[in-house]
């Protein structure tokens, strides 16, 4: 479960990496709290547009991170994005604390914030493979989704007791400190024990990567699987913020409560799934179809515990779904183009926020928070069934789906071979 932590740059990654996303996870927070309540009046449009601004970045600037990615260092690149990041942090934190914040500078600086995000991504997500051997690279995915849902898990409760004593301005400075985690481990790494992909410069690199793409029919049922989940179902840090203060009346504390709660679900997904040999389709199809009636579930929750009990499930079935997607599309692709590759299942799996929380929010304020949730349990559903279905008349994947004794079994013939860099 965790032999990737025996590779000693993966290992100071890892560590720098679990402060970080503690620190972001306390942003977020702190940010959804300071639109919610200090700047306006439990408006959900508000906390919707402000969610799409952070993620309009990666619809529109992610491909330009995986030619950034191929082209130069990663660790060059990654220091140079999560600078701007903690920059970002501290202007909101100053803003907050001198009184002279106003809804359009959340705007802006989220906006601004997820500009680093897009590009740190593709470089983040593929450097994993320069730091492990490639039997180890399931495993080092499954223990970043558990670094990230660490962070998740520790940093909604931390920030809901911050803003509680001191207020969301020296939050927002706590998350900018831990910025400097992820820098310091960068440099403390042996550049030696790296394995660099090859580098690719030149014009038409963004063209190459949609190229080799689109000669993947695999690929892109992933992506469009991913983008169905991640724009109607991974928005819970706003629906959260909305059930909590719509339906069940509550405050900060239970706020940070629920991401911690929905973490431990999370957690135990990423683990259970750094355990896996390697990834496999009808992991993805199970984990989709369990992440849909579970979010069925906590839609219709009579109550707050209740609710917040059946996040644990919802965090696990969503973590397999992301780190299996990734996992598929990172072992299955030339390591020429896996930047770019993984640049654009970033650009679909997290740039349709920017489309689906504003009309998440518009959901919410016109038939309630609830129907905030249960959106995705009619979308996702709906998207695995068409899935499975495609994949059954589809010849031309290397896996076909059949029915044995009344049961739907995904049977998989070994991973699809690569399309060589010259045939794109």
């Amino acid at each position: 479960m965790f032999g990737a932590l025996r590779v000693k740059n993966y290992r100071i990654y890892a560590t720098g990496a679990v402060i970080s996303n503690t620190g972001t996870w306390m942003g977020r927070v702190a940010q959804d709290w300071v639109v919610l309540t200090e700047l306006t009046d439990h408006s959900a449009r508000a906390l919707g547009v402000v969610t799409g601004l952070q993620f309009l970045p990666m619809l529109l600037l992610s491909p330009l991170g995986g030619v950034l990615s191929d082209a130069f260092p990663k660790r060059r690149v990654m220091m140079l994005t999560q600078s701007l990041m903690a920059l970002t942090a501290v202007a909101m934190g100053v803003l907050v604390i001198t009184g002279a914040v106003e809804l359009w500078h959340m705007y802006v600086l989220a906006f601004v914030q997820g500009t680093g995000a897009a590009l740190d991504a593709p470089a983040r997500q593929s450097f994993v493979s320069e730091m492990v051997p490639r039997e180890r690279l399931t495993n080092a995915v499954g223990l970043n989704s558990a670094s990230f849902h660490t962070g998740r898990l520790l940093g909604p409760a931390t920030a809901g007791l911050l803003i509680a004593v001191f207020g969301t301005g020296p939050t927002f400075l706590v998350n900018a400190a831990t910025f400097v985690a992820v820098l310091v481990a960068l440099l403390a790494m042996d550049p030696r024990q790296l394995t660099p992909a090859p580098r690719s410069r030149g014009k038409g690199r963004i063209r190459e990567g949609v190229a080799y793409v689109r000669h993947r029919p695999d690929i892109i049922m992933i992506m469009m699987l991913a983008f169905v989940h991640g724009t109607f179902g991974m928005n819970f840090q706003m629906t959260n913020a909305l059930m909590i203060t719509e339906v069940f009346g509550r405050e900060v504390t239970d706020f940070g409560v629920t991401g911690s709660v929905m973490a431990v679900g999370s957690l135990g997904g990423a683990l259970l799934a750094a355990k896996r040999d390697r990834p496999r389709l009808r992991y993805l199809f199970g984990a989709l179809a369990s992440f849909a009636a579970c979010s069925l579930l906590v839609g219709l929750a009579p109550s707050f515990w209740f609710y917040a009990v059946m996040l644990v499930p919802t965090g696990l079935s969503a973590l397999t779904v992301m780190v299996t997607a990734n996992a598929l599309v990172q072992l299955s692709v030339d390591p020429a183009v896996r930047g770019r590759v993984l640049s654009l299942y970033m650009m679909v799996f997290m740039g349709g926020t920017p489309v689906g929380a504003p009309v998440i929010g518009w959901i919410g304020e016109q038939f309630g928070a609830r129907w905030t949730i249960l959106i995705a349990t009619i979308t996702v559903g709906g998207a695995v069934l068409a899935a499975v279905t495609w994949v059954m008349r589809t010849d031309n994947l290397r896996v076909r789906v059949a029915r044995e004794q009344g049961r739907l079994l995904v049977l998989e013939r070994g991973p699809v071979e690569p399309v060589p860099e010259r045939a794109v």
